[in-house]
């Protein structure tokens, strides 16, 4: 299932594929679907607007940030790490809270900041 509310792939891949009760979404990135652009802003726009797409996906099958299990960022500068752990808890607000890595990278696509990715239990 693809949801028209995010930016499209950059790339040959899905947005998420559905695999028996998992939802698999693939690395959002701060882009705003209306222009496939860069939020302007720095790392705190970018990860709102990567979450945001994050939960457009996730709407679209049907679950939401209270039903993800794994969550992975990704993050070009790891000094980020605190400023984006204040943005994440705010979408987070469930317990058990998700498990996570964080990785820092040397570059990410469209020079993005942060990516995050995550894997969805759908109980239904």
């Amino acid at each position: 299932m693809h949801s028209n509310t995010v930016p499209s792939a950059l790339g040959p891949y899905s947005q998420a594929i559905k695999a028996g009760k998992f939802i698999f979404c693939s690395g959002q990135i701060g882009l705003d679907p209306k222009n496939n652009n860069i939020v302007k802003g720095g790392i705190n726009q970018e990860t709102r607007q990567a979450l945001k797409n994050l939960s457009m996906i996730l709407k679209a099958h049907g679950v939401s940030f209270k039903d993800v299990i794994r969550v992975d960022i990704f993050l070009t500068d790891i000094n980020d790490f605190h400023k984006v752990n204040e943005i994440y808890a705010s979408y987070f607000i469930v317990d058990p809270k998700p498990v996570r890595q964080t990785a820092a990278v040397a570059a990410l696509p469209k020079r993005a900041k942060i990516e995050i990715s995550c894997i969805a239990y759908v109980k239904k």
